[in-house]
């Protein structure tokens, strides 16, 4: 029987997208520590490298980690992808290509860029994902949104990126409603101004300016607040879209 609010995770099988850097490398660093088994997954070989040996750090002695190399341009996830999707208990995905432009000059090819990677890829993935952790009985899906994606909004110069990243709303909110009576959880979590390795020195003071405390959020905060729902606070947040941006109150 599905146990609510299960606190240990340790052995379950999680699968993380984007894990090669960034707050999805601090999320596999997170649950590594755990002692999850992790596939992670990146588009790099060194850093991927890279990330499966900081978790093999963290992590138990014997920890089961395997890595997936892929380029998911195209939009449809390799096979081994999914496979490993429909096998996990824990999925996450902090994979997201973005594009800083105005409406006036972002492309046909921006608008169907931004909506295949970061929400029909995610769609097709969690679903793929949801439907086998149902008859488990048992998964916990964790999206990563943008920044304020938590509710419809304008932009100035991410709309593209902005409304696929809003879609994951619906996208957990039906997940919950269709999958909850058989132990599946779904949320969506929305970052603040994160410092990582793929923001430029002139955007990093930009955002410093911007944020409500002065500064930007660590990949490491971003990884226990993740490591929080997928222990077992999704349970109660099932569905939920969650800010974790210090209280920004503008873009």
């Amino acid at each position: 029987m599905h146990t609510r609010l299960e606190t240990s995770i340790a052995g379950k099988h999680a699968l993380i997208i984007g894990a090669s850097g960034g707050i999805g490398k601090a999320v596999a660093e997170a649950l590594a520590a755990e002692g999850v088994a992790l596939c992670l997954h990146g588009r790099n070989q060194d850093r991927l490298d890279a990330a499966l040996s900081s978790c093999a750090a963290r992590g138990p002695a014997g920890l089961p980690l395997r890595g997936i190399l892929a380029d998911l341009a195209s939009g449809n996830p390799p096979e081994a992808l999914l496979r490993e999707a429909q096998e996990a208990d824990l999925l996450v995905l902090a994979y997201g290509p973005f594009v800083y432009k105005s409406l006036e000059d972002t492309s046909d090819e921006d608008w169907r860029h931004m909506a295949l990677l970061n929400l029909a890829l995610p769609g097709i993935l969690s679903t793929n994902a949801a439907r086998h952790m149902a008859v488990r009985g048992f998964g916990r899906i964790l999206f990563f949104g943008g920044t304020r994606t938590d509710a419809i909004r304008g932009y100035k110069l991410n709309a593209a990126y902005a409304a696929a990243k809003t879609g994951l709303g619906v996208l957990a909110k039906s997940l919950a409603q269709e999958y909850s009576n058989r132990g599946v959880s779904c949320a969506v979590l929305c970052p603040g101004f994160v410092d990582t390795e793929y923001i430029s020195d002139t955007m990093r003071e930009s955002l410093i300016i911007r944020a409500p405390r002065g500064r930007l959020l660590l990949p490491e905060e971003l990884g226990k607040a993740a490591l929080g729902l997928l222990s077992g606070a999704m349970e109660l947040y099932n569905g939920a879209l969650i800010n974790a941006d210090e209280g920004l109150y503008a873009l």
